[in-house]
């Protein structure tokens, strides 16, 4: 039978930091902030978190994620408030590329159908 256990604390990762995201954390450089997905470590030690963010610029992309390295404490301590788990993982943020891949791609399928007409 299948350990599943990962997944199940992933969603309740992903649940709890967008909310105190929103509710708890008030650094203005992670308004816009979305959590995607969350991925824990098989012995729930480490959970890296993706996030995807309005802002394209190189140095809006660097503000967000110091935002999140500085916030990662009180994510963490929420956390293990929240959730009924022996040791809360230690956290880690990047950044989500598949949106801005996902726009690359529906840029080149826009300018294909432009060339063929």
């Amino acid at each position: 039978m299948a350990n599943y256990r990962d997944r199940r604390v992933a969603q309740e990762i992903l649940r709890e930091v967008n909310d105190i995201l929103q509710k708890k954390v008030r650094d203005p450089r992670i308004e816009n902030v979305t959590i995607t997905e969350v991925r824990v470590t098989g012995d729930l030690q480490q959970a890296t978190i993706y996030y995807s963010s309005l802002g394209d610029k190189a140095s809006e992309m660097q503000k967000v994620q110091q935002g999140l390295e500085n916030a990662s404490g009180l994510v963490r301590r929420e956390i293990g408030h929240r959730l009924q788990i022996y040791k809360t993982p230690e956290l880690i943020f990047e950044r989500d590329s598949s949106v801005a891949y996902g726009n690359h791609i529906d840029d080149l399928l826009r300018n294909l159908n432009k060339k063929e007409y």
